[in-house]
């Protein structure tokens, strides 16, 4: 049985919307009717020229955890970013517009962070289409404990690749992600590393739960998935690639991890 609200953590849940009138309501459904109940829901609408600011106004209207901000267009990367600005729960999580979770997904992994006192809560998750319904995403990933207390220890962490760089199968807890001072890169589409791949160095207890939680709609249209020329897409992941590259210079562990980073 869930445990009442006042007794629980708040818990930020960010949405970036941008054009998702098809797929909003389904997927603030999903978090509104989490178990656990103690949740802050920022919906960012970034600049959408549908309807789905009306939504999530009307959402706002009867759920009073819901924070609605209007911008202009920006993208993901920076509509992200103001999201974990506006936040105020002690772990925080994404979800994209066009996607849904299951109804307890942040109860499991909310109690799994909790138990382990974990930096990070990773979990799986299924691709969604609308012939085929929920399809299994293929990873193998298993449950486990990664625990880390020397340096030899977080090299092995890192070769292994166990924590991988999606923003959004992750429950993040907002003091590593305050302490480590990460952003998301913004006007790119490979986005994600530049905010996940710090924390493995500035995090020392990572878990990982094989139960998929996450329904991650595929579809050409959507949030913030956008169509690319293969150079323009090889490009950018190359300056997000720089981007880590100089962020990680300016941290303690550039020097005693440079193998590993490079």
């Amino acid at each position: 049985m869930p445990t009442e609200p006042q007794s629980q953590p708040l818990v930020s849940i960010i949405v970036p919307v941008y054009n998702a009138a098809d797929h909003i309501a389904r997927c603030i459904e999903s978090i509104r009717r989490q178990t656990y109940r103690n949740l802050e829901i920022i919906l960012l609408n970034d600049g959408s020229k549908d309807v789905s600011y009306a939504v999530c106004q009307s959402y706002a209207g009867i759920d009073r955890r819901i924070v609605v901000i209007d911008k202009n267009n920006s993208g993901v990367s920076a509509t992200r970013n103001l999201g974990m600005q506006e936040a105020h729960g002690k772990y925080f999580q994404f979800v994209d517009a066009d996607d849904f979770v299951e109804k307890d997904f942040l109860e499991k992994v909310y109690r799994r962070a909790v138990e382990s006192d974990a930096d990070i809560v990773q979990f799986d998750y299924v691709y969604y289409t609308e012939r085929l319904g929920k399809v299994p995403s293929g990873r193998t990933a298993a449950d486990e404990s990664i625990r880390i207390q020397t340096k030899e220890e977080r090299k092995r962490f890192l070769i292994s690749e166990k924590i991988t760089y999606g923003c959004w199968n992750k429950l993040y807890r907002r003091a590593l992600v305050e302490k480590a001072g990460v952003h998301y890169a913004e006007h790119v589409i490979y986005e994600e590393p530049l905010f996940v791949y710090p924390l493995l160095f500035y995090g020392n207890r990572f878990e990982i739960m094989a139960e998929a939680f996450y329904c991650y709609r595929q579809n050409e249209t959507g949030t913030m998935r956008r169509d690319m020329r293969q150079m323009e897409t090889l490009q950018m992941h190359a300056d997000v690639q720089f981007e880590v590259w100089h962020f990680m210079k300016q941290t303690p562990f550039f020097r005693e991890y440079y193998e590993e980073i490079k």
